[in-house]
């Protein structure tokens, strides 16, 4: 099948989308307009306060001012956006290149903890083909950030490869790893629907810092004494590390534009995915824009389980 990541021409959502719900740490009720855009724009948070635009914010690296738990993007004047990568995971997952994002509040409602209602609220309106090329973060070398025992990796592919490992001391979730080549289709069916999730004995800790004030079991999966405490159970299998890839191509849509490479992370999360960010950037040598290449067609999708298939996955 061809790669339906690597698209020539720029998109944008076909109509006005109006979402609500709450902030997963501030447990506020938060008001979200999604806007069609014109081609370059990017993904644009525009922050409202009672019906008037304060503050505009790419969603870019550059931008970010806080990765505790969750991305958070912010302007020079303090006005900050929280939990934004479900909603950038979305946009970026499903090849949607420009999108002006109105928030009333501080943080991107949680919705479900998962991607599925902006796919879905998206998937409703469809999309719509500008008439400028799409262009491309294409990586030219290895970019390696080891954090501890956690590291990352970006490497030259033709298409936008992910590789993600996990690794927590309980048998609920132990060591977990997985690795597509994504598409908006791999995002929809596999990724899209990955809640995210935390574990009981951290709660009061996170309350007494005044996060996760709006956490629940409707959009979280609770994790106590070694067992899934939600009575609907998971999702799918590993979903645990399928949340882990969708906040992954949630953070890597900081890019500002789809990324033509291969991403591989171990026991990372929203700091380490910003940090090889921040890496590729800060060496010119190591990536270019580019217009929309023809590229071979890929395997629709696979589980690498050692760093030999990694590497022989993405033609290191």
């Amino acid at each position: 099948m061809p790669n339906s990541f690597v698209v020539s021409q720029q998109s944008t959502i076909a109509r006005e989308i109006e979402l609500q719900g709450v902030g997963v740490h501030s447990g506020a009720p938060v008001s979200l307009i999604l806007h069609p855009a014109e081609a370059d724009v990017g993904h644009r948070f525009m922050v409202s306060k009672r019906g008037r635009i304060i503050a505009e914010i790419p969603a870019s690296v550059e931008h970010v001012k806080n990765l505790t738990l969750c991305t958070v993007i912010g302007d020079e004047t303090g006005v900050t956006v929280g939990t934004v990568e479900h909603l950038l995971a979305a946009l970026r997952g499903l090849g949607i290149d420009n999108c002006y994002i109105e928030i009333e509040g501080k943080e991107v409602p949680i919705m479900d903890g998962s991607s599925q209602a902006f796919v879905r609220a998206i998937d409703e309106v469809g999309t719509r083909a500008l008439n400028a090329s799409r262009k491309y973060i294409k990586v030219l070398k290895p970019i390696r950030v080891d954090e501890g025992d956690c590291w990352g990796e970006l490497i030259p592919h033709s298409g936008f490869h992910l590789d993600v490992q996990i690794d927590f001391d309980t048998k609920v979730i132990g060591s977990q790893r997985m690795a597509w080549e994504m598409s908006p289709g791999v995002f929809r069916n596999e990724l899209s629907r990955a809640r995210t999730f935390g574990f009981m004995s951290d709660v009061e800790k996170l309350w007494k810092a005044g996060l996760a004030l709006g956490a629940s079991l409707d959009n979280s999966v609770a994790i106590g004494d070694d067992k899934i405490i939600n009575p609907e159970g998971l999702r799918y299998p590993k979903e645990f590390v399928r949340h882990k890839m969708l906040d992954a191509v949630g953070d890597l849509a900081l890019a500002g534009r789809p990324i033509l490479g291969a991403y591989r992370s171990v026991r990372g999360g929203h700091r380490l995915n910003a940090h090889v960010l921040k890496a590729l950037f800060a060496d010119h040598s190591a990536w270019a824009m580019v217009d929309a290449p023809k590229v071979r067609e890929p395997v629709y999708a696979r589980a690498a389980s050692n760093a030999s298939e990694w590497a022989m996955a993405v033609g290191k």
